[in-house]
């Protein structure tokens, strides 16, 4: 029989890299664990990254007993080296993968096993560049594996060694099987029963022979039970059972999907627009050490949210959060960190990384993609190794999968007519229309340009967004503010957008959650990026949550936005509502003040003299907040460096006639050698807030003439405090010396 134990406990670490005796003279721990879980979201791009050692005493009365016995990490950031008593066992790169190591042969009764976990900068195992934390550690479950000598093989790429992969003929489904087996075994016994029920009810049951290491079975299920989503998320089991006792159990799901570049995906035979959010599954605090508690609160919210898809981003997940993802219905997106900069030299590691996700990850019927790279043009641009690089893992993926497509996430800079879109089946773009260039519209124009150009193509929105710190809120929230209110009205506009296009086969908000970007420094919160819907310790939910809501979710609600929002100075100010509901009526002070019927969003003007309580009501329904008038804007809502109003005390001390200001686009500042080298200066010194990546990014002219068309002033507010009003005043003071030509 196998069985499995538990192996976090009793373990010692240290940031010395001195092997176990190193490890063994530094702190007792508990894995999970990471040594970045505060340098690493604190801000200052100055995280620890570096080898440290892990060790543990254990005795071999204190394990199974069984004739093999693996050591099974589930994830070691982001190289490791195994030792078990002084012999070194196995070396494994790549951060976020299973991966297994046979120990049986050197175990005495007392023993030491020592671990190195290295997430230093090097040549050779992504990710290495990209705008979040590389947390370092062994942050996800150790255990011990106990298996009969005979036994369903564990060394391969971490899998489970069963492969399910059902065919849908009609009402049945026809399960092929595939086992491969460790060890002198005969035959394996396979049963599949649904997986809601007891192994041994109502299953259909196969034996077949162990030929040549391998055992395959054909099981028909008449009257198949589909996996359908959120809707009904139904799971079948297999129980696989060899001759030599080994048992493993793995689940499935019976679906069928397809995606159309004229109307979106579909799942089951019947269109199923996708809309969702991608994940990182750091927490402020904790880093990458996150327990399945945390796991499942993701979760829930997600669902809140009334998701029906998640791009798991930029690397492979937790077993179990596929596992949950299974259960839940959600149509997932796995990828490997492949990303932002290509390296000659990482070649096999994206390919030992891709097998690893395939083959770990083949059974969750919730996976319909596996993703190549994400952004990968972005420092680099389209290079032949580059293109190489990406044919070889497409073709992996289709030789290890043939069921499902290959994808990318393509960097915005990406010329949308560039062969190296078209590679992967599917594609999807990260746009940031809105936030760090151009306008919110600009998202409509650039699909409707793509569509009409490539109407053969698949197209999606894999990344968009705008960063909000919850405190900072304004009455006018316009572009590069910061606040709750700008990351609402942007969200409100992004979802109009993908709903009148259906041919959009998945859009994915960047970010569910806030998330740890130690070169990051910018919105009164270093280390974090604050894209997410919901900020990085889970306790709030911005107001563009709840838009999503509005659009998704059939749990009904009614939210009024701006509740941060207390002090307003406004004379009258607007009460804005998000409901699925067809109408709200609000209260001020307890009295009717209007009912309005609409679509998601209620806009009501209020007048304020003082303290109000707002209450807004459909059916049962009701949402509650307190607001009260002031004489001035309260500086609290306003991100560190200020709003762009309060860099000049009158608009004529911006603009002096016959020379340059900041009121001036880019194009024309470029034009004069003097003005150039000021704007030069400036922008290197704002684009430090946004860490090393941005260092790197290499922008097409395309994309450069765009973002020259915005004037000075709208691109330097949205820049972090790196961008002081003093600053802005100096520059503007130094271009007004400056006449035109």
């Amino acid at each position: 029989m196998r069985q499995i134990l538990d192996f976090c406990s009793n373990w010692y670490f240290s940031k010395e890299n001195g092997g176990a005796a190193a490890a063994f003279a530094g702190d007792a721990v508990t894995l999970p664990h990471t040594w970045n879980a505060k340098d690493g979201q604190d801000g200052g791009n100055d995280y620890y990254r570096g080898t440290c050692w892990y060790a543990k005493k254990f005795t071999k009365a204190e394990l199974p007993e069984a004739e093999r016995l693996y050591l099974e990490f589930e994830g070691v950031a982001m190289t490791a080296d195994v030792y078990v008593n002084d012999q070194k066992l196995a070396h494994h790169e790549g951060g976020y993968s299973t991966f297994r190591v046979d120990i049986t042969d050197v175990l005495q009764e007392e023993n030491v096993i020592a671990v190195s976990a290295d997430n230093s900068d090097n040549e050779i195992v992504y990710p290495q560049k990209a705008d979040f934390t590389f947390y370092g550690g062994i942050y996800r479950p150790v255990k011990i594996v106990a298996v009969p000598a005979a036994h369903f093989t564990l060394d391969y790429h971490g899998g489970s060694g069963v492969k399910v992969t059902p065919k849908i003929e009609g009402s049945s489904a026809e399960v092929t099987i595939e086992a491969w087996v460790t060890g002198d075994a005969k035959e394996a016994t396979f049963t599949v029963y649904g997986a809601d029920q007891c192994p041994n009810c109502n299953g259909i049951s196969q034996i077949a022979a162990v030929e040549e290491g391998k055992a395959t079975a054909v099981i028909t299920i008449p009257d198949v039970h589909l996996w359908d989503g959120i809707e009904d998320p139904y799971l079948y089991a297999v129980k696989a059972v060899l001759d030599s006792g080994d048992e493993t159990t793995v689940k499935f799901g019976c679906r069928t999907f397809s995606v159309d570049p004229e109307k979106g995906f579909f799942l089951n035979g019947r269109s199923y627009p996708l809309c969702g959010a991608a994940r990182h599954q750091d927490r402020q605090g904790v880093g990458y050490a996150i327990t399945p508690e945390m796991h499942k609160e993701d979760l829930e919210i997600i669902l809140e949210m009334g998701a029906n898809t998640v791009r798991l981003a930029h690397y492979q997940h937790a077993q179990y959060f596929y596992d949950l993802c299974d259960e839940a219905g959600l149509i997932a997106w796995a990828e490997i960190p492949y990303i932002t900069r290509h390296m000659d030299t990482g070649y096999d590691n994206t390919i030992s990384q891709m097998t690893e996700l395939v083959i770990q990850n083949y059974n969750h019927p919730s996976i319909i993609c596996w993703g190549l790279s994400n952004e990968i043009t972005a420092s680099g641009g389209v290079t032949e190794e580059l293109i190489a690089n990406h044919k070889a893992l497409n073709d992996l993926c289709h030789k290890l999968d043939a069921t499902r497509p290959t994808t990318m996430a393509h960097v915005f800079m990406l010329d949308p007519n560039s062969d190296f879109v078209m590679l992967p089946d599917i594609r999807s773009y990260n746009l940031y229309y809105g936030w760090y260039i151009g306008e919110v519209e600009q998202n409509d124009e650039w699909f409707d340009t793509f569509h009409k150009d490539h109407p053969e193509a698949v197209i999606g929105l894999s990344e968009y967004g705008a960063d909000a710190n919850p405190a900072y809120q304004s009455a006018n929230p316009t572009k590069g503010d910061w606040t709750e209110s700008y990351q609402a009205v942007y969200h409100e506009h992004m979802l109009k957008m993908w709903k009148e296009r259906p041919y959009i086969w998945a859009m994915h908000v960047w970010n569910m959650f806030d998330f740890g970007a130690d070169g990051r420094d910018e919105g009164g919160k270093p280390g974090q990026n604050q894209k997410g819907l919901v900020t990085f310790d889970r306790k709030t939910k911005k107001d563009a949550f709840y838009i999503y809501k509005a659009y998704l979710s059939k749990e009904a609600f009614v939210h009024i936005c701006g509740r941060r929002y207390v002090n307003r100075h406004e004379e009258v100010t607007e009460i804005k509502v998000y409901s699925n509901q067809d109408t709200v009526t609000l209260y001020v002070d307890g009295v009717e003040k209007e009912t309005k019927t609409g679509d998601k969003i209620f806009k009501f003007e209020v007048p304020i003299t003082g303290e109000h309580t707002i209450k807004a009501v459909s059916g049962d329904l009701t949402d509650e907040i307190t607001i009260k008038k002031v004489a001035e804007k309260d500086p609290s809502y306003v991100k560190e460096g200020g709003e762009v109003e309060n860099w000049f005390d009158r608009d004529d001390e911006v603009v002096r006639e016959g020379y340059y200001s900041i009121a001036d686009s880019m194009a024309t500042l470029k034009q004069n050698p003097a003005a150039a080298a000021l704007v030069g200066r400036l922008m290197e010194q704002a684009k430090k807030s946004y860490g090393d990546v941005a260092q790197a990014v290499q922008m097409p002219e395309a994309i450069q003439r765009q973002m020259d068309m915005a004037s000075l002033k709208s691109m330097i507010k949205q820049a972090s405090k790196a961008v002081t009003p003093e600053m802005v005043k100096q520059l503007n003071d130094a271009l007004n010396q400056i006449p035109r030509n």
